[in-house]
């Protein structure tokens, strides 16, 4: 009988592990003899499990050392088959579009049809076989009145709007603006944050997939359209100021991004300055628009818009400063330094020394 029951117990046993497989902690509680002291679980094993999710959803340098943001098919980037202009992401912008879609397209359209009726009607009108005899009139005053103050009064019309729009355009940034320096090269872009402790980043078109040599990466999907996507993105941050500075090391580029409305020539020896605020996070493109050489269709933009406190963080992590924060490290200087006499003598004794 009691060998019976042991069989019994060790397939009863059996049974039992192969169903609930034990955890670690479970096995070596199991394998801890009972002295009446109780065994921890170990916690290392879930925290290394939950670390890799950390660092994947970290938004500050999960992609080319800006945050991970996917750029969205008809945003920021030309559009198959679509005609007019891009979906405006900054005041100006908005304000542009209007007049363009507004203002020039229709008066365009009057001007250029009105044009061809009368075209069509003279061409009908006084045609040899309906006016065999043709008239020596040279002169008519109403009518030279009238096609000289007409576009007269059309020109001042768009006039009023278009010196409102060209002065927004080039409005000077407020003092809490973020600058951007955005320098000219052949044939990629450079550039600095001034106001955030002056570092650099360069941004260079990534090549396509068989393109690529040693330990280039190459475009995927996630990184924008072909020509357009970059290995570095600009990261800017939304609803703030931005002060744009263009300047060039060898000739003549213009940086140019269709969804800030912003086209500005980055020319040697000079700097040329402009202000926009973007509306909207997302992911926007653009490119060189000024010819400067044989690769000038080989250099993108490629902008990043976070809020604020994603870039400062972004600030941070690319080893700059945020614009108006106090520096870290003077408070507790300020505080540990002594102030007696006392103490201020060892340190006085080294340099006698010297």
């Amino acid at each position: 009988m009691l060998a019976a029951g042991l069989v019994l117990g060790s397939v009863g046993l059996v049974g039992a592990q192969a169903a609930a497989p034990q955890t670690t902690a479970q096995q070596e509680s199991a394998a801890t003899p009972a002295t009446g002291v109780t065994v921890a679980a170990p916690t290392a094993a879930p925290a290394e499990a939950s670390a890799p999710a950390t660092t994947a959803t970290d938004p500050l340098l999960a992609l080319d050392g800006g945050p991970d943001i996917q750029p969205v098919a008809g945003v920021g980037q030309p559009t198959d088959k679509f005609i007019g202009v891009q979906a405006q992401v900054t005041p100006t912008g908005r304000r542009a579009a209007w007049m363009h879609d507004d203002i020039l397209v229709p008066v365009i359209t009057i001007i250029s049809v009105f044009v061809l009726l009368l075209l069509l009607w003279v061409m009908f009108r006084y045609r040899r076989a309906a006016n065999p005899v043709a008239s020596k009139t040279s002169h008519n005053t109403l009518i030279e009145v009238i096609w000289t103050l007409a576009p007269v009064v059309i020109l001042v019309l768009i006039a009023v709007p278009s010196i409102g729009l060209l002065q927004a355009q080039y409005k000077p940034a407020p003092a809490n603006a973020i600058t951007l320096k955005a320098i000219g090269n052949q044939w990629y872009w450079s550039y600095q944050y001034p106001d955030n402790g002056g570092f650099e980043i360069t941004s260079n078109m990534l090549k396509e997939k068989g393109m690529t040599t040693g330990e280039e990466r190459a475009r995927t999907d996630a990184d924008g359209p072909p020509l357009l996507a970059t290995d570095n993105r600009i990261v800017l941050p939304v609803g703030v100021p931005i002060r744009l500075l263009t300047t060039s090391n060898d000739v003549i580029h213009a940086w140019a991004m269709p969804a800030f409305w912003i086209k500005l020539d980055a020319v040697p020896g000079k700097i040329n300055e402009t202000s926009f605020i973007i509306e909207k996070p997302g992911v926007y493109f653009g490119q060189c628009s000024e010819l400067c050489g044989a690769r000038h269709g080989f250099m993108p933009i490629t902008v990043a818009a976070v809020d604020k406190a994603t870039f400062d963080k972004w600030v941070v992590a690319k080893g700059g400063s945020v614009k108006g924060a106090a520096a870290p490290a003077a408070a507790p200087a300020a505080t540990a330094a002594p102030t007696t006499d006392a103490a201020a003598a060892p340190a006085a004794a080294p340099q006698a020394d010297k």
